[in-house]
């Protein structure tokens, strides 16, 4: 079998996969959905002393954070218009077929989302699993404020094409997942709590030379995905 008869079989098993294609439209409100939001809420509650976990305003954050993760997942995938799940969809964006899609550019976007509004009892982070090898991984993380790494839930939107996977403390082995604080270190600057960039915003565009650059870069100004960028903004706001 050849290597293009191979990679065909995977794009076909791909497409008939129940995590093919984004979620549809109000899928974060179905009954089903509306359940795991709340696991989600209770989950993020335990990771907070019992004294704090308590307090109506953690329960009000740790539900906002909960209903947000959701709907963002959902909706990085529906514009980035995502057509495969995880590593196959990475085929189409790096054989430039899809525009975007790659992990490091969803857990940027949810970052971009987890951040609209100021926290008193959570924080948000960003982790990486097998740094630097071929099954390098981006995520980003909720942890309680004070807590260090790996007192946190992982959020993957990516790898089920827009349907969140929950990753709680003990799901993950903390050998191969690690904090990545470098990843945030631009993020949490562009995207400060309680930001009003557009949904569409991206931190980071590919220039014509394959590269990707900060959205305010003169590369950037030049860029087939900044255009879009630029073009889905005004889409939103019409």
């Amino acid at each position: 079998m050849t290597a293009g008869t191979i990679c065909y079989a995977l794009l076909c098993l791909g497409l008939l996969s129940s995590c093919g294609f984004p979620p549809p439209a109000g899928y974060e409100n179905t009954p089903a959905i509306r359940k795991e939001r709340t696991e989600l809420k209770d989950t993020l509650l335990r990771l907070l002393p019992p004294s704090e976990a308590s307090r109506p305003e953690a329960q009000a954050e740790a539900l906002w954070l909960s209903d947000q993760a959701y709907k963002a997942s959902a909706d990085i995938a529906r514009l980035n218009d995502t057509t495969l799940p995880g590593w196959l969809n990475n085929i189409l964006v790096n054989g430039n077929l899809q525009d975007r899609g790659l992990c490091w550019q969803y857990q940027h976007d949810m970052y971009r989302e987890l951040r609209r509004r100021p926290l008193q009892y959570f924080r948000i982070g960003c982790c990486v699993r097998d740094q630097a090898e071929g099954s390098e991984h981006n995520c980003v993380y909720i942890a309680p404020i004070y807590s260090a790494w790996p007192h946190a839930v992982i959020l993957d939107p990516w790898i089920w094409c827009g349907r969140l996977k929950i990753m709680p403390p003990g799901d993950y082995n903390t050998k191969r997942w690690q904090d990545a604080p470098h990843a945030i270190q631009e993020l949490q600057a562009i995207y400060p709590p309680g930001h009003k960039l557009p949904f569409e915003h991206w931190q980071l565009v590919k220039g014509r030379n394959g590269k990707y650059y900060g959205y305010y870069s003169r590369e950037a100004r030049e860029s087939e995905q900044l255009d879009h960028m630029v073009e889905n903004i005004r889409k939103s706001q019409r």
